[in-house]
């Protein structure tokens, strides 16, 4: 079956009845425990954050929380995290390395947000620290892109052991609107930008940013049993490494192969 152009992908990760965070968490968790605060600022709605089980074995579960009302999206500002939202979600992945729970992370943002309050503390630092962190931290990290995977708003949640992807998920240094803001002046032409930038599951798996994608089937039913089940195969390949240096030296240099390039020897002394 051919893959849908990124433009249609957009249409169906915008649709109003795709799940969102609260909904995985209902299925695929249980006795799940949301904890709030990042203990410096304040609380932030755009993350969501806790302790559940799955399939039996404690974890940390991490995502980018949206909505599915006008009311509900504004509460999470649509999925935009503040600075408290990534220093929330960095407080709880040191919770998990604390107490051996490894760590999933639900991606699904059209990037942080960049409000004036969010600047003023912090939101650059705030990514950067979880990007820095992330790849030392002591316990397995899976994250799974969901839907929007926009920009460092997503990376922040996306330095993992494994990425996975739905398929009709995106996942770009810019969102399309954005993009076509920039690139053309005219926000309007996202569809065209979605459409040029390579963002689908397919595109990032060739260009080896991903490790897998998950098919979503016909019902958000088929949808849930398939991540439980690519979760789970995860969750076991990363338990078998044979101890946590390994893993760690694994995870740092799948990131430093992303944007290796080679010097043209023609050009060198110019």
């Amino acid at each position: 079956m051919m893959s849908k152009p990124a433009s249609e992908k957009m249409r169906i990760i915008h649709d109003p009845k795709r799940p969102v965070i609260d909904d995985y968490i209902t299925e695929l968790f249980d006795d799940f425990i949301e904890l709030h605060g990042d203990r410096e600022f304040a609380e932030d709605h755009a993350i969501c954050a806790g302790v559940g089980l799955f399939c039996g074995t404690p974890v940390t579960v991490i995502g980018h929380r949206k909505g599915k009302t006008t009311e509900e999206n504004l509460a999470a500002n649509f999925g935009m995290a503040h600075p408290e939202g990534y220093r929330k979600a960095l407080r709880l992945a040191h919770q998990a390395e604390k107490f051996g729970r490894p760590v999933f992370c639900f991606v699904d943002t059209p990037g942080a947000f960049c409000g004036v309050g969010a600047e003023e503390r912090g939101q650059g630092e705030a990514i950067a620290r979880c990007l820095y962190e992330f790849i030392e931290l002591r316990t397995p990290v899976i994250s799974i892109v969901t839907g929007e995977g926009g920009s460092g708003g997503a990376l922040a949640l996306a330095v993992a052991d494994r990425v996975l992807m739905l398929e009709n998920a995106l996942y770009s240094v810019i969102s399309p609107r954005g993009c076509a803001s920039i690139l053309w002046k005219d926000p309007t032409r996202e569809a065209e930008a979605a459409d040029t930038l390579r963002i689908t599951a397919e595109d990032l798996r060739e260009f080896g940013m991903i490790e897998g994608i998950v098919p979503e089937g016909v019902t958000n039913a088929q949808m849930m049993r398939n991540i439980k089940r690519a979760l789970s195969d995860t969750l076991a390949e990363l338990n078998a490494e044979p101890d946590m240096d390994t893993m760690l030296k694994k995870r740092y240099e799948k990131f430093r192969k992303i944007g290796v390039f080679r010097d043209n020897q023609e050009f060198e002394g110019v």
